[in-house]
């Protein structure tokens, strides 16, 4: 029996092998032999997740010609996976890719870091900041007083509390979308909320339009649910959305879902104008796709001067394109998996009566504690303080990275959690191999991209600052160099570093 579960083509292969390729070689800079460039660019693509493990590799003649090399020197890049760990074979059935024993299986996402591992490693993989004290602990204890009249119920509320309902129907019209309640549905997160929505839209087969680049977790999502991802190019820098490709897209593909992030786009920082996003829901409404507005980073402005456009949704006032997502977890803490959609009624039963196969409801104290928030001014203060502690953070860390790493180019956003950063020419994945060697994690361009796309970045959130951002700054540089001298060594090993 084979000890495969999916196959990777030569094709697809040499694409993503492809898209590693660091920039014209300087003086001093050692060149591998060509089996071990292809040896490390395979193991590479498995640490990061996006050769999956257990996934059967092409055969060694096969992959010679879609690499335009020798048999001979994919057979030594094999043989030298296989004594390293990271794949097995056996005669009839091929090779696939694995971990060595006592490694941890590659994560697709961006999840966190354990706490354990916090002191000697500095994380800049996770896009979130700690909870925004006082703020959390009295949610909590309102919740809890709110909280007996509901014990004595069953506890299951599909569509959300409907208290909390009726509180998030009314934020949206103090904003100027008149909203009911019953346009909304609470959700375990963000992520939940676009995982109804895809199941209920985007089938096994469907396409979906993302941004290029777009946020990783939601992209994996997006896969796993089998759906084709359509990628639709950002323009250059903070400028955001190129609307005539977006037309383009949308016309000709047909995709049944699009994805966006107009508020602080995650991972560039761009942020849509009203024309902007006007044209983006016309054309998607010409196209028949369901328009999917990712909200999550709009109340995180940073600089005072920002003027906020008006929601994706106040461009469609039937109802019938813009399905918004929002959620506490970005704008309040990572902890609060507490995410809403807001939508045509009939669009809300549906994700409604669909979620009785999935996760039922979402946990009735985390809602009574965002519901004792909007309603007692508290979410308010604390999101003022969330923005506080992210400006100081973005502008500490530019600083650090520029004093660091001057060759490395960005635009500084005015708001939301992240630095999008073209890191000079070097590999992203290389990079990211060897921070973690020096002591500071952090996630590469392809990540963010589909099928191998911007592996020339690195995304950096504003989660640290201060002495911790100096610091990651400077390991970043170490990494730098060793990708840039084609080190195989860590080097020095990190320091213990206590925030």
């Amino acid at each position: 029996m084979a000890q495969w579960t999916s196959a990777v083509g030569a094709a697809q292969l040499a694409r993503l092998l492809g898209s590693q390729q660091d920039r014209p070689a300087g003086p001093g800079t050692r060149h591998p032999p060509a089996y071990r460039a292809l040896a490390d660019g395979v193991r590479l693509l498995v640490l990061e997740g996006r050769v999956p493990v257990a996934a059967r590799l092409p055969a060694e003649r096969e992959l010679a010609l879609a690499l335009s090399v020798s048999r001979t020197t994919v057979a030594a890049a094999y043989e030298a996976l296989r004594g390293e760990g990271f794949l097995e074979s056996r005669r009839g059935a091929g090779s696939w890719t694995a971990v060595p024993a006592g490694n941890p299986v590659p994560a697709r996402g961006l999840e966190p870091l354990p706490p354990e591992a916090l002191g000697s490693m500095i994380d800049l993989g996770c896009a979130a900041l700690p909870a925004p004290e006082p703020w959390l602990t009295r949610a909590v204890q309102g919740a809890l007083e709110e909280l007996p009249p509901y014990a004595h119920t069953h506890g299951d509320y599909p569509a959300g509390l409907p208290a909390l309902r009726a509180m998030i129907a009314d934020r949206y019209t103090q904003r100027g979308i008149a909203t009911m309640p019953e346009q909304i549905m609470v959700t375990t997160g963000a992520m939940g909320a676009i995982d109804a929505i895809c199941h209920l839209f985007g089938g096994r087969g469907e396409r979906i339009a993302v941004e290029s680049p777009s946020y990783a977790n939601i992209l994996q999502l997006m896969r796993e649910a089998g759906a084709r991802l359509v990628p639709v190019a950002m323009a250059e820098g903070l400028t955001g959305w190129d609307l005539d490709r977006w037309r383009q897209v949308l016309r000709e593909a047909a995709p049944r879902i699009a994805y966006v992030v107009a508020d602080f786009h995650n991972p560039t920082g761009a942020l849509a104008d009203d024309d902007q996003r006007r044209r983006l829901v016309d054309a998607a409404r010409s196209a028949g796709t369901v328009l999917v507005a990712d909200e999550t980073m709009s109340e995180l402005w940073l600089d005072e001067d920002v003027e906020m456009p008006r929601p994706v949704c106040a461009f469609d006032p039937a109802g019938s394109t813009v399905i918004t997502v929002g959620s506490a977890s970005k704008a309040f803490w990572a902890g609060m998996r507490i995410g809403w959609v807001r939508a045509a009624p009939d669009v809300i039963r549906s994700l409604v009566a669909a979620r009785a196969y999935a996760d039922l409801g979402t946990p009735v104290l985390e809602q009574l504690a965002v519901n004792w928030l909007f309603g007692t001014g508290g979410w308010e203060e604390a999101v003022e303080l969330r923005r506080a502690q992210a400006r100081q953070n973005r502008d500490e860390l530019v600083d650090a990275v520029r004093r660091e790493l001057p060759g490395w180019e960005f635009e500084v956003p005015r708001g939301g959690l992240t630095l999008w950063v073209r890191t000079g020419g070097l590999s992203g994945s290389r990079l990211a191999e060897a921070g973690e060697r020096v002591g500071v994690r952090v996630p590469s361009g392809p990540r963010f991209g589909v099928d191998g796309a911007f592996e020339g970045y690195v995304r950096l959130p504003f989660t640290v600052g201060g002495a911790v951002a100096e610091e990651a700054a400077v390991r970043l540089a170490a990494a730098a160099r060793i990708v840039e001298t084609g080190g195989t060594s860590g080097g020095e090993a990190p320091r213990t570093f206590v925030a």
